[in-house]
């Protein structure tokens, strides 16, 4: 799996399509989705249209809490709705009720080679501990808020000690907060001394601790300024320095 990818929450339309497009013309090879965004069709149709073959993409999907009940017919659905032959990855979206029963569908759609690999999305510590028994194969991933401002330091610790991916959404602290982080001084003084962006500081931070991003635009510029992070390094004391800023401030209520 790619380590950084495009969101694709709030692209409709075609827009969708044309963002997805932009994207994988620079590069990007994985995309996030799921039945709760609305735009699944056009994923699918982006990636066919885009004449890269589809064993290079890398896509992800997510059941919502109130398909759980019936799981079997929400992955037929999705599936359908992609149009792309099978899934890399798909998620239960939030924990609710029966996510261990839809889980174990999900489990058995991978058996019969409809998805490649299973995760959750919003786990911690707490609903991993509960989760992991009931289940036959362990989540590759959970997908969570993740930020300078809300760093989630020993639920990173917990899921990499237990061979689990943790990729972060909104690694810039939500669409109403990133201005503010972006004008943090340790940010933009550490990104001044690699001829960098506050943006890619962040998002080299997360690839540095070991945790994915899926960071979403719909601006080629920006896409293109997102996906640049694999040139450069932080040094142990700028890591330590973006660490320090941790305010334990979460943005969404999952």
């Amino acid at each position: 799996m790619p380590m950084l990818g495009l969101g694709t929450y709030s692209l409709h339309g075609d827009e969708c399509i044309n963002v997805i497009l932009s994207a994988i013309k620079l590069g990007y090879r994985k995309f996030d989705t799921a039945t709760f965004y609305g735009n699944e069709e056009e994923v699918g149709e982006a990636i066919l249209r885009s004449g890269v073959p589809r064993e290079e993409f890398f896509i992800c999907t997510k059941l919502y809490p109130n398909e759980f009940g019936h799981a079997e017919e929400a992955i037929e659905a999705s599936l359908a709705r992609l149009d792309i032959g099978y899934v890399d990855l798909m998620l239960l979206h939030h924990p609710g009720r029966n996510d261990v029963e839809a889980y174990k569908v999900m489990e058995r759609a991978m058996a019969a080679g409809k998805i490649r690999s299973l995760g959750v999305s919003n786990y911690y510590i707490e609903e991993m501990t509960e989760f992991l028994p009931k289940v036959s194969i362990k989540p590759v991933m959970t997908q969570n808020e993740i930020h300078p401002y809300y760093q989630e330091k020993e639920v990173r610790k917990y899921m990499h000690r237990n061979g689990i991916v943790i990729e972060g959404w909104y690694p810039f602290g939500d669409r109403g907060y990133t201005k503010a982080m972006f004008s943090n001084e340790t940010l933009k003084k550490i990104a001044e001394a690699h001829g960098k962006s506050p943006t890619q500081v962040i998002l080299r931070w997360d690839l540095q601790h070991g945790v994915a991003v899926i960071p979403g635009s719909s601006n080629p510029g920006h896409q293109k300024e997102n996906i640049s992070v694999f040139d450069f390094e932080l040094i142990p004391e700028e890591m330590a320095r973006i660490d320090a800023l941790d305010r334990n401030e979460k943005n969404d209520w999952y």
